[in-house]
């Protein structure tokens, strides 16, 4: 490919994706117990929720600077195009990172030709914005167009999602307390979105069952020509509830396609386990 595409694990794309696509991963941190473990390659998302199931909460970093300055270093001497497609700035200071390190490299290698985009994404939302990426990629798109792309999709992403303990989202900063401490309350579903790249809660909902309707409801609310479009649905340690949604989706709206993944070990660390998130693009898009 004439551009090459990087992402961060924050995507919670699977590590084979990067292998057969040839794309570069920048896994952020995860720290349990003492120890450090790269997302992805070093710890995988179910030792994440087992942790956390047996009480031991897990902290998260940014990807790592020295692995920024290597692998654009590289690029640069090869002369090689690259777009990093990031984690959102409000969520991880991965971007700002990578901005750093991106401005160190240009002033040895000046006409190093790299593009830094904050999503404003998590998770698969992300992930599906690298998916495209990489299939423009393919068909020698430039790498304007795939910028140009990657913009659009970013800023007409729509992220709907649930956890089982907002508590997970309150003690890492995500969400404020008193939400936590209502979600916690008579079986109370909490359904979240994202906002200019921050975690908003939109609306309470009493049961799994009226959770998943709900979010078919604001799909149709929210998103259009599902013909044409690939639906993202990520899942930590819940893939009987990831299954059902798929059905439902499939019956409601039709999508060219249906992708589901595991929530990584970065992003399960802040959600938890139970956690299950959709990802489609809105009425903005068509």
């Amino acid at each position: 490919m004439s551009v090459k595409i990087m992402a961060d694990s924050a995507c919670d794309l699977p590590l084979n994706f990067y292998e057969e696509n040839d794309a570069i991963l920048f896994p952020l941190k995860v720290h349990i117990n003492g120890n450090e473990y790269e997302d992805l390659r070093t710890i995988q998302p179910k030792q994440v929720y087992d942790q956390i199931r047996a009480g031991n909460l897990p902290k998260t970093s940014q990807a790592s600077p020295a692995g920024f300055t290597e692998v654009f270093t590289e690029l640069a001497k090869n002369k090689q195009d690259g777009i990093y497609i990031a984690f959102s700035s409000e969520l991880s200071g991965t971007y700002q990172t990578a901005v750093m390190i991106a401005e160190q490299v240009k002033e040895e290698y000046p006409d190093f030709n790299l593009s830094i985009i904050d999503t404003k994404c998590a998770s698969l939302g992300q992930g599906l914005v690298v998916m495209e990426a990489v299939r423009m990629a393919k068909e020698n798109a430039s790498k304007e167009e795939i910028v140009e792309a990657v913009q659009f999709f970013s800023q007409h992403m729509e992220h709907l999602f649930s956890v089982d303990d907002l508590d997970h989202l309150a003690k890492g900063g995500r969400v404020s307390k008193a939400s936590a401490f209502v979600g916690g309350l008579l079986n109370i579903k909490p359904l979240l979105n994202v906002e200019d790249g921050k975690l908003v809660p939109i609306e309470k909902i009493r049961g799994k069952k009226k959770l998943l309707r709900r979010i078919v409801e604001v799909m149709k609310e929210r998103g259009a020509s599902f013909e044409n479009q690939v639906v993202g649905i990520s899942q930590a340690d819940d893939l009987e509830t990831a299954t059902e949604m798929k059905k439902m989706i499939i019956e409601e709206l039709q999508p060219k396609d249906v992708v589901i993944t595991s929530i990584g070990a970065a992003v399960g660390s802040h959600t938890g386990p139970g956690t299950i998130a959709i990802f489609f693009l809105n009425k903005q898009y068509s």
